[in-house]
């Protein structure tokens, strides 16, 4: 596969690129070799909400002949996408669990031989709360998850996401006391649009932080280090805020 730089990947064009790749499928390990993705992430959510436009890669579970790597590798050159931007990488995570399949929900077919499923809307929340990256999508996508279901009357309870929790970690305890306060403060929230606004602005200058971060000190930043130097990062900032709101002032005068 040619190597390509990230390209954000939509709604429209995601359907696109399942399409080919079943066609691509089919044409390389035949009819008689079905083959099943279970979209995770940002790909789940592209595929059944609206108030997230894009993402730069799709994270699945791939059940499939050795023949798929090479039909994503295909498509991928054929429309000029990032290396691997379908991947398993999510396997590798601390949100994955091996029963996440078992509550995953018919999507769409393609070419009759590839089958896609996604995850339903607690199993989304319950992963992003163990997930809890201040400096990603996570805590958004919850809010944006809870706010098209209340649009369309579907209210997700917190018992619902209590069950896909347990179901998928055994417990709470690997998710975070942040996270769930989060929870039950969005639970009670009387505006979810203006949350999730606010919300996506400050993942975005986390995220900003962070890039800034990698480029000074590159290799530094780990899972295990990355809360801790984001809170001495958004320190700083707040900082130099208070510090050229101080020289304006004293400019003025």
């Amino acid at each position: 596969m040619l190597s390509n730089p990230s390209k954000d990947i939509g709604k429209k064009e995601l359907d696109i690129y399942l399409r080919e790749l079943g066609k691509e499928y089919r044409k390389l390990a035949g009819k008689k070799s079905p083959a099943e993705i279970v979209l995770i992430g940002g790909g789940a959510i592209l595929a059944n909400y609206n108030f997230r436009t894009s993402t730069t890669d799709v994270d699945a579970i791939i059940h499939a002949a050795s023949a798929m790597k090479e039909a994503i590798n295909r498509v991928g050159d054929k429309y000029y996408l990032a290396n691997r931007w379908l991947n398993e990488d999510f396997v590798r995570t601390v949100s994955y669990s091996p029963k996440i399949e078992e509550f995953s929900q018919f999507y769409r077919q393609y070419s009759n031989v590839l089958q896609v499923r996604t995850i339903k809307a607690e199993y989304i929340i319950a992963m992003k709360l163990r997930a809890g990256r201040k400096y990603k999508n996570d805590f958004s996508d919850i809010i944006g998850v809870l706010m098209e279901h209340e649009e369309k009357n579907e209210h997700i309870s917190y018992g619902d996401i209590d069950r896909a929790v347990i179901n998928l970690y055994g417990s709470w305890n690997a998710i975070t006391e942040e996270a769930k306060t989060f929870l039950k403060d969005v639970l009670s929230c009387k505006d979810l649009a203006e949350r999730y606004a606010e919300l996506r602005g400050s993942e975005g200058e986390m995220g900003l932080l962070l890039q800034g971060f990698e480029v000074d000190y590159s290799g530094v930043l780990n899972q295990s280090n990355v809360n801790d130097i984001l809170d001495i990062l958004r320190q700083r900032k707040a900082e130099q805020k208070i510090a050229e709101k101080g020289e304006t002032y004293e400019s003025d005068e």
